[in-house]
């Protein structure tokens, strides 16, 4: 095995290889350089059973540890994380390739929703009504489902599963996470904080892995519930399998986000913003705008010459270095893909309007670069408009009405998200009305909701019916049970009653 620092399990609160003494592992390489720098260990079937097991064991007495000291770990974690954002910044950039600055607000809308976990004494509070029949109460609670899992995407390291774990593991049940192998360092790095703030051992374990440790998960009983993040056929994989087997699951999927452009658009703003939301860490989101509709000639022609002009101005480098507005793609194969894409782009007829296929920076010969590139002329039905490239490459679209730009939507298979740019009050909230989409924004290109609401797209970009995070992920991860109660007087006997009980 190479000499390379190894990156192992978290299990029942220790660093462990797993049940394998010659376990499979593979290369996280520094996207910036092509070069490896770590090595991951790769969980078999019987490393994710002992992770399983832990979290089982550890169950029954986090179930029945108060409300509010789960939430104190949770208000710990929060300080612990804003203590080593810095570090956890680094391992992303190093492993994913983000500029400092993207992985700092990836880091910090994670903490939100720490602190939104943290209020779960608050959030776990059942309903009770007094005398629903004669001398007879009645009131339901949210009680915790066991040992719950997470699949985590390469994108968000750090944000996504703090979507998911606080939250469990804040209503009552335990947790094992299986980040992804590409940057996993941050993922470990966050969990060994959650033990610094107090989470016992057990509560969350961490495993690295491929299939084998994603079917593992799927298929075993003691899995009560499963949330993924990822690409759309993984996610109705995940989907078809855990439910196949009783499990709870909520699969988030691809997306194709289109950007409506209006002819009374503010088009500087405009612009600005569908920079950001397209070139923005390397369109490697889920959330990303790879799609521009602009309604008429006019709005296309001056956003595709504010575009250039910007495009310009943008600067590509390795993350770390000051000033970058966009680092390197994750994976050498991912690289590949993404320049497939554009090469298909150039043969089905669409214009390449800025091609960032021959991007070389200095000192980083191997480093999986590729600048931004834009399409005009592009239309459905061509690849680059139907897939998912998540990559630094955005196409416009051209139509005549707003009707017509609003039918190219509904139509895609994906509905993650959308916006609007517009100072037409009533388009807008036509638009959002109307717009077959699940989260939609207006004169804003990444409507990312808050901690507070919940994360979640229509169509074939989610599977399940709750979303990621806020309010929906209290539901997810507890299931209610209604008591009803009744103490007879004493001395009092009453003769047996065959009608359907009510309160009439």
């Amino acid at each position: 095995m190479s000499q390379l620092p190894t990156i192992a399990h978290l299990i029942d609160g220790q660093s462990a290889q797993g049940a394998n003494p010659n376990p499979r592992s593979q290369e996280v390489f520094n996207p910036a350089t092509g070069k490896a720098e770590k090595r991951v260990l790769l969980a078999d079937k019987a490393t994710v059973e002992q992770a399983i097991a832990s979290a089982q064991a550890a169950f029954p007495a986090w179930r029945n540890t108060p409300p509010l000291k789960r939430a104190r770990v949770m208000g710990n974690l929060k300080v612990l994380l804003e203590q080593h954002a810095q570090e956890i910044c680094a391992m992303i950039t190093a492993e994913h390739g983000k500029v400092l600055s993207d992985a700092f607000g990836e880091v910090q809308r994670g903490i939100e929703n720490v602190e939104y976990a943290s209020y779960a004494p608050e959030l776990l509070k059942g309903e009770h009504s007094k005398n629903v029949g004669p001398a007879i109460d009645s009131w339901s609670e949210f009680q915790a489902l066991g040992v719950c899992a997470g699949i985590t995407p390469f994108n968000f390291p750090a944000m996504v599963p703090l979507w998911m774990w606080p939250m469990a593991v804040a209503c009552g049940n335990t947790f094992v996470l299986k980040p992804s192998e590409r940057d996993p360092s941050s993922t470990l790095r966050i969990a060994e904080l959650a033990l610094e703030a107090g989470l016992p051992p057990g509560v969350l374990n961490v495993v690295h892995g491929d299939k084998e440790a994603v079917d593992t998960l799927l298929t075993d009983p003691r899995v009560k519930a499963v949330s993924f993040v990822g690409s759309t056929p993984i996610a109705e994989y995940i989907y078809s399998t855990g439910c196949a087997r009783g499990k709870r699951v909520q699969a988030l999927g691809g997306a194709k986000n289109h950007a409506v452009v209006m002819p009374d658009a503010d088009i500087a703003n405009a612009v600005n913003a569908l920079m950001g939301a397209a070139y923005g860490s390397c369109g490697e989101r889920c959330m990303a705008i790879p799609l521009v509709v602009a309604v008429g000639d006019a709005a296309a022609d001056a956003v595709l010459a504010g575009l250039k002009t910007e495009i310009s101005k943008m600067k590509v480098g390795p993350g770390t270095a000051a000033g970058m507005d966009m680092g390197p793609l994750v994976t050498k194969a991912h690289f590949d893909k993404v320049r497939g894409y554009v090469d298909q782009g150039v043969k089905e007829g669409a214009t390449l309007v800025v091609d960032g296929r021959g991007l070389k920076v200095a000192g980083h010969a191997d480093g999986y670069f590729i600048g931004p590139c834009l399409f005009d002329n592009v239309k459905p039905g061509m690849v680059i408009y139907q897939e998912e490239i998540f990559g630094p490459v955005l196409g416009v679209v051209r139509v005549k009405t707003l009707q017509e730009a609003m039918d190219l939507i509904d139509a895609h298979e994906y509905g993650n998200g959308t916006c609007i740019f517009t100072r037409d009050g009533e388009a807008a909230r036509y638009f959002t009305d109307h717009i077959q989409v699940g989260m939609v924004g207006v004169n804003v290109p990444l409507p990312v909701p808050v901690a507070y609401h919940s994360f979640g797209g229509w169509k074939r970009s989610l599977f399940g019916d709750l979303h990621a995070y806020g309010p929906d992920a209290v539901r997810f991860y507890t299931k209610r049970k209604t008591i009803t109660q009744r103490w007879p007087s004493a001395g009092v006997r009453e003769g047996a009653v065959f009608s359907f009980p009510s309160s009439r």
